[in-house]
């Protein structure tokens, strides 16, 4: 059996992975994304990464392509995407089969493919319904339901990073505005900039989702209070999201969950104080994914194996 070609291109890095048939990995290779080089630049670099992970004697059974969306996954195009400022009908699934002689190649919203990753072989086997938060550059999101990829009439749902929330100014603002790395980064600069708490993040040159993190995993005070205003973003997310779906599990993926109950303690908090009914919150709802950085890889290797036997 030939192996399987997986792609993970997100706003911030890119990863690629050679499994095999019980989706283990073979080789594996990353990079940073670069995403404002443009889409050209972009898919060049991404053909060459795949490939560092293949064999050219044995070419790949199929490709699978994990991306944010919106996305057009019929014709294999990025529609457009908030992380992916200037990106416009970008043909990603093409440019990898044409690098491969037309291996078939299908693209996917990657955090529904996280969501069927961590369904199948990660922390939420046996769950349904099924909803999975990838919260790192910004939050996407997957559902599953009945055992299959939920993804609505036009082929878009789920994306909770935009559901919009009203501060108490009364501005709205999307989810992933307030909760994801680059909340944290720009709360930050905004806290820095507006008042003169003692931080170590005063001495840094690139204050970004990871520095504050990193800061407040150290004990910084103003660093701590952005991760605790974003964990109680999240807990509003997590909320409306309990209240849609009911789901048997939320599994919670992403950089910024490296921070543990540093974010998600106030998440939890939230959730008690507005959650209407305890029967929202089934035991162990809130679990962290299994999988790690490859789960949209283990996903997308699912994925393109399943669409290629159709």
């Amino acid at each position: 059996m030939s192996p399987y070609l997986a792609l993970d291109f997100g706003g911030t890095r890119s990863r690629a992975a050679l499994l095999d048939d019980d989706m283990r990995l073979i080789r594996r290779a990353e990079m940073r994304s670069r995403v404002s080089d443009g889409p050209d630049a972009v898919l060049h670099r991404l053909v060459k990464l795949a490939k560092s992970v293949t064999d050219a004697a044995v070419a790949p059974a199929t490709i699978g392509i994990a991306a944010p969306g919106p996305l057009d996954t019929k014709a294999g195009l990025i529609i457009k995407a908030e992380t992916l400022p200037g990106w416009s009908q970008v043909p990603i699934a093409a440019a990898l089969s044409d690098a491969f002689a037309g291996v078939p190649a299908f693209v996917e919203n990657d955090a529904n493919l996280g969501a069927l990753a961590e369904y199948h072989l990660g922390a939420g086997q046996g769950a349904d319904p099924l909803i999975y938060l990838t919260i790192s550059t910004g939050i996407g999101g997957g559902a599953i339901i009945g055992g299959e990829i939920f993804s609505g009439a036009g082929g878009h749902a789920i994306e909770p990073g935009h559901m919009r929330l009203t501060l108490p100014d009364g501005s709205i603002r999307r989810l992933e505005e307030l909760a994801s790395g680059t909340a944290l980064g720009n709360s930050a600069r905004h806290r820095l900039t507006r008042g003169a708490k003692p931080s170590i993040l005063r001495e840094m040159d690139r204050i970004d989702g990871q520095a504050v993190g990193e800061a407040a995993l150290a004990g910084d005070a103003l660093a701590l209070d952005c991760v605790r205003e974003a964990g109680t973003w999240l807990g509003m997310g997590l909320v409306n999201l309990m209240h849609l779906f009911n789901p048997a599990a939320i599994i919670l993926g992403g950089s910024v969950m490296k921070l543990g109950d540093l974010f998600l303690g106030p998440a939890r908090k939230f959730i008690a104080e507005h959650i209407l009914y305890e029967g929202f919150v089934p035991d162990n709802v809130l679990r962290p994914a299994k999988l790690g950085d490859d789960v949209c890889l283990v996903g997308a290797a699912l994925h393109a194996r399943h669409s290629l036997a159709l």
